[in-house]
């Protein structure tokens, strides 16, 4: 039910922190206003204060350009709990045709190990395979998602401690994390990597003029009217993002290999607005075609591991040298430093890493998040660092090629109040360790130290997702519309502001159908 207003700057202070990670200046927060609920993402966390700040910091953004481009007040912006629930669960509000996608592969999930547990990530064919080679087991294509392989990889993964698993399956390139608590997480050397990390990284690689954009045509206010945006991401984060500044008003384009088609229901969540093309960067046609893109692009965002792209000379410096004046949006599972910066990495494999499956779990089984927080809450803001580069580039001249790069591990520190000193959404003391959360015992700044008031305490929060009651039902926030890919039920996005657009242009088409130009 939504609640009662909460006492000036409890609602926002995760905004507030944020915004100010974003670089925003501080007085725009008083244009900046919360509906609050206390029936959406319950967790042991304060997801939904994260939830509220990501998209909250955002929709500011969004006013804020708006603001730049039509010369105008910033338009009040407003962040209400109920859409930013359903926002979050896009992939699981989402129908085509009537039929609710499979959001998880059979051999994506939690498995019992000889010491603990690990959870893997199999939704694509060449995940799978890999898991499997890295477990010393073959299957066909036909039976890889079959009952008889699930029972062979949870007998070898029974029979393997969990850390010796996730070497195996990442060795054959797989992915797969072993259960590890709070404090196991903090003396990883990838956390200490994680922690000096800022939220958003922000950098100016070089002077260049950025692209004069066209006047904003009548109708709703879209910031992002004319802005050409490059979007080589996959999976949730980085396609929410890119889906944010198509509703925007940007002229998206996304890009893929053509041998690795997106999942088709994941396209059919993240696609609306965009356009969607198949290049093959490794040929020299898909090269100069993309070469020629980027010529007229004003953002680039990237959602694979950092490095993997620079063989085709999309690194941050070839970018900034090639196309000055460009915005440069990197997204990664572990940061752009530290042992695992180069692996692949996915929420839900977050999550277990982090501590985060511990203590949402119980003595029993690892639990989840209510949603895919991880990839949704970076999503918006890498949306937002996106928005506040525009701005930036267009006040007082200030031009320059701008960076900026976020992780989803990063994000989950965040929410853990793993990195001390952060701003937290409300004033309640630090959550409460114990056996039964794994939360391990000292500080828990950030988001973790204050669930905004009324929103629960760790002693009330429930053990794991089967013991949550009385959840959101997000109906009123859900929409339809026909598409060529048949009758799509979603969730309308979160980001709202006054005279801001309420809906995509357009749902999406076909993957990888569309021609490779601008229009």
């Amino acid at each position: 039910m939504t609640q009662p207003p909460l006492p000036d700057g409890e609602s926002t202070a995760g905004a507030a922190y944020a915004w100010a990670a974003l670089g925003g200046a501080p007085e725009a927060l008083a244009r900046l206003s919360p509906v609050v609920r206390d029936d959406t993402l319950a967790a042991r966390l304060p997801v939904r204060a994260l939830a509220r700040a990501c998209v909250g910091a955002c929709a500011l953004a969004a006013a804020e350009l708006a603001a730049l481009r039509t010369g105008g007040p910033v338009p009040h912006a407003r962040v209400d709990d109920g859409a930013v629930a359903a926002a979050f669960t896009s992939e699981r509000q989402l129908l085509v045709d009537g039929r609710a996608p499979v959001t998880f592969a059979p051999l994506s999930r939690f498995w019992r190990t000889a010491d603990g547990w690990v959870r893997t990530h199999a939704n694509y064919p060449h995940h799978r395979e890999r898991l499997l080679a890295g477990l010393g087991l073959t299957a066909s294509t036909a039976d890889a998602d079959s009952e008889a392989t699930v029972h062979a990889v949870a007998a070898r993964l029974a029979a393997l401690p969990a850390v010796e698993a996730e070497a195996a399956v990442y060795a054959a390139g797989g992915l797969a994390v072993a259960l590890r608590t709070p404090r196991e997480w903090a003396a990883h050397p990838q956390a200490a990597a994680v922690a000096r990390l800022p939220l958003v990284a922000r950098e100016r690689l070089g002077d260049g003029a950025p692209r004069t954009l066209p006047p904003s045509a009548a109708g709703p206010l879209l910031p992002a009217a004319g802005v050409r945006v490059l979007d080589l991401t996959r999976v949730i984060a980085g396609p929410v993002a890119t889906r944010t500044l198509a509703l925007l008003g940007a002229d998206v384009l996304r890009v893929d290999p053509p041998h690795r088609s997106e999942l088709p229901d994941q396209h059919a969540d993240t696609g609306f607005g965009k356009r969607s093309t198949a290049l093959d960067l490794g040929g020299r046609a898909g090269l100069r075609t993309f070469r020629d893109l980027l010529a007229g692009a004003d953002v680039v965002v990237t959602g694979y591991r950092p490095g993997a792209l620079d063989r085709f000379g999309l690194s941050p410096d070839a970018l900034a040298e090639r196309r000055p004046g460009l915005v440069v949006a990197q997204l990664s599972a572990w940061g752009a430093a530290g042992p695992w910066a180069r692996r692949r990495g996915f929420d839900s494999l977050v999550q277990v890493a982090t501590g985060i499956a511990a203590t949402e779990g119980s003595p029993e089984r690892p639990g989840a998040l209510p949603a895919q927080a991880l990839d949704h809450g970076t999503g918006y803001l890498l949306a937002a660092a996106v928005l506040r580069a525009l701005t930036e580039q267009r006040t007082n001249g200030a031009g320059g090629t701008r960076l900026a790069r976020l992780a989803l591990a990063r994000t989950a520190a965040w929410l853990t109040g793993a990195v001390d000193g952060e701003g937290a959404p409300g004033r309640a003391p630090g959550l409460a360790s114990g056996p039964a959360s794994g939360l391990a015992s000292g500080s828990a700044s950030g988001l973790a130290t204050g669930l905004a008031a009324g929103e629960g305490s760790a002693a009330d929060a429930p053990a794991g997702p089967s013991d949550r009651t009385h959840a959101y039902d997000p109906a009123d926030r859900l929409a339809h519309t026909d598409s060529p890919l048949g009758r799509l039920r979603y969730a309308r996005s979160p980001v709202a502001f006054t005279g801001g657009p309420v809906n995509w242009a357009c749902p999406p088409g076909p993957w990888g159908a569309d021609a490779p130009v601008w229009r």
